[in-house]
This record gives C-alpha cells, structure tokens and sequence, in this order.
C-alpha cells in the first residue's frame, strides 16, 4: 500500500486537465488526497489543431494548466503554471500567457522519446532493407529476389542528430546498438561532461541521460555552423529540433547540395517548417539525398495531390510517430513531479522551458 504524504501548500489553487483522454477518477482522487484544497476540473478534448475555447466557467479560477493547444489569455488571468502534452511550444509563443514572465511553461520532453525514436530507426530500416519493394511484390504473389535493389545493414554508417535533446538521445541509443556512429549537434556549446547530461524526464532504460554516446560533439545557431555539422559525411541525418524563428526551414537547398556528398537519407519527425518542401522535391528527384521519412510536413496536413506525396524515395506519415498507449501515463509522471515542485516537496520543477530559445 502507497502511503501518501498530504501537503495543503497547493491549497487554493485550480488545476484544469484539458487533455485528449477520458476522465481518471481514481488519479483525481490520489492528487487531492495528497493536495488537501487543490480543486482538479477535466475537460476530455478532441485531438485538433483547431481547439474550440472552453466555457467561461471552466476557465474561472484556473491556476495550473495541463493541455495541449493554447488558451485566450485573457480568460487565465490568475495561471501561473502550463504544463504542456508535446515536446516543442511553437504553438504558444504568441499566446500572451507565454509572453508572461510570471507563468512557467514545462514541456512533456521525454514522454515521446521511445515511440519516436523507434520510428526513426523503423523506418531507416525499411528503407535500408527495401521493405517497401518487397511489400509491392508480395501483392503480386511472387518470389523474386531483385537483385538489382541497393540493400545496406547499419554497422559502421554514421547518424548525424541536428537537436540533441530527449528524442535525439535515444534515437541515439537505438542507433549505438545497430553499431552506428552518433554525431550530435546542440544549440550551445556542451564542452563538459556535466554539460552533456540531460535533466528532464526520461523513461527508465531509454536516451542517453548522461550524454555519453556521441562520437563528436557540434553546436552552434549559425547557418555556417549547420552547414559544418551536415559535412560530416552523414548517413542518416535526425531532424529533432524544436521550431523556432531561428531554426525554420533549417535545410534549404545549400543544405540538400551539401548532404548530396553522401546522398544522405534524411529523417525528420520534429516539425514540417524545418525544412523547405520545393527544395527537399527536387533534392529527392534528383537524387542528391537517398531518401527522407517525414513525420511532418509543410504544410501540415499535407494537401491532397501535393507533389511531395509523389517524389521518389519519400515515406510520409500523418504526424502520428507520437502514438502510443503509454504517452499519458509518462505525462503524468511529469505532471506529478511538478506537483511535487509546485507544493514544495522537490525544490526544482522538470522540464522548465527557456522563453528566449523557445525549447
């Protein structure tokens, strides 16, 4: 039996749920018997990057917020703590609750680490195994080698991660164990061993908390310190960036003409903005990249008929490498360390975004 230790520090504060999942009664019932005067209000809401605003009333009051998709400021005037349900805010940077320097923004960085990062390596290996060629040809019942299609194992080849953070970490790891070469690159310097390690929720036995698996180390916010990183001679180049003004459409055509060197195969699950689309069309028709798998597009939904869906050598997904049944129980998690944080029995919170980078 769990004992649980009341705190009445969060006693008057509001905590508004707005999250794409059923009420839990039996979770509401533990966090107001360990918070004595913490009032919980849960709105089950649909998955959309169009939200509707909720009622007046269920706004009034609101304290702490845990939610997906921004908010009317003005209907939270009393927040004074966002946790949010991604990884990345670009969302919310021009939402005035973020632009307050009183509201603390926390993301859900590392909840999505395994489930993304097992698409990365998924579909490298389709795409490196001829999967695809394969699955056509089963349709048409028959056994035929094509000894003509490139197929390539991955010891030895070199992955190249552009934002080092908790998805990177552990496509690193995944990658470390098909015996693949990590080159990491962060936005500052991580010269120290103390430097490198990452202190935001990870899930047991994943990442790389202590920044150990890199090869070689690179940073910068230049486009002549990306242009060095992508030089490396990268098999496949990680895109897991958040997006920011600095970071949009990253890899452009200098970029494509740069990774042409290796015909580097290009995996991006962060955001479709990273990248600019016409230029990825023609780096793919001709040939200067071996192929992308994209998560993500720009823009997003890709439109039906759009000329991406039919270059060559491309996989896309609607934005799903996200899924999976156990994102919310790791959410929690880090919603319950912040409690923690927020009552006073931890003195730090996890995850705390900085404003000025956007991450």
């Amino acid at each position: 039996m769990v004992t649980i230790t009341p705190t009445s520090s969060l006693a008057g504060d509001v905590l508004l749920f707005e999250v794409p999942a059923p009420r839990d009664e039996k979770w509401i019932a533990q966090l107001q018997e360990r918070y004595p005067g913490l009032e919980i209000r849960w709105h089950t809401s649909e998955l959309t990057m169009m939200p509707k605003p909720l009622p007046d009333e269920v706004y009034d009051g609101v304290t702490l917020l845990v939610g997906f998709m921004p908010h009317p400021a003005e209907k939270l005037p009393k927040v004074r703590y966002v946790q949010l349900m991604s990884a990345g805010a670009d969302r919310w940077i021009t939402n005035d609750l973020y632009k307050n320097p009183n509201v603390t923004f926390c993301t859900a960085n590392g909840t999505h680490a395994p489930q993304i990062a097992e698409w990365v390596i998924g579909t490298w290996l389709m795409a490196n195994h001829q999967f695809l060629s394969y699955a056509e040809q089963q349709k048409k019942a028959t056994w035929n080698r094509q000894p003509s299609l490139h197929i390539e194992d991955s010891p030895g080849l070199r992955m190249g991660i552009l934002g080092y953070g908790a998805i990177g970490r552990h496509c690193a790891r995944l990658g470390q164990g098909l015996g693949m070469q990590v080159y990491a690159y962060t936005r500052s310097e991580k010269a120290t061993p103390e430097a490198r390690k990452d202190d935001s929720y990870v899930v047991p036995g994943t990442g790389d908390p202590d920044g150990l698996i890199p090869a070689k180390w690179y940073h910068g916010s230049s486009k002549e310190s990306i242009n060095e990183f992508l030089a490396q001679d990268l098999d496949l180049l990680v895109i897991s960036l958040p997006l920011t003004d600095a970071t949009k459409y990253i890899i452009s055509k200098e970029q494509f003409d740069i990774l042409a060197k290796k015909k580097t195969f290009v995996s991006n699950i962060a955001r479709g903005q990273h990248i600019n689309t016409d230029d990825l069309i023609e780096a793919l028709k001709e040939g200067k990249i071996r192929g992308a798998a994209l998560d993500v597009a720009d823009p997003e939904p890709l439109t039906d008929g759009h000329p991406l869906w039919s270059a060559p050598n491309v996989f896309i997904t609607p934005h799903v490498s996200w899924q999976t049944p156990h994102l919310f129980q790791r959410i929690r998690a880090v919603v319950e360390r912040n409690l923690e944080g927020l009552g006073g029995q931890k003195p730090t919170l996890i995850n705390v975004m900085n404003k000025t980078h956007g991450y």
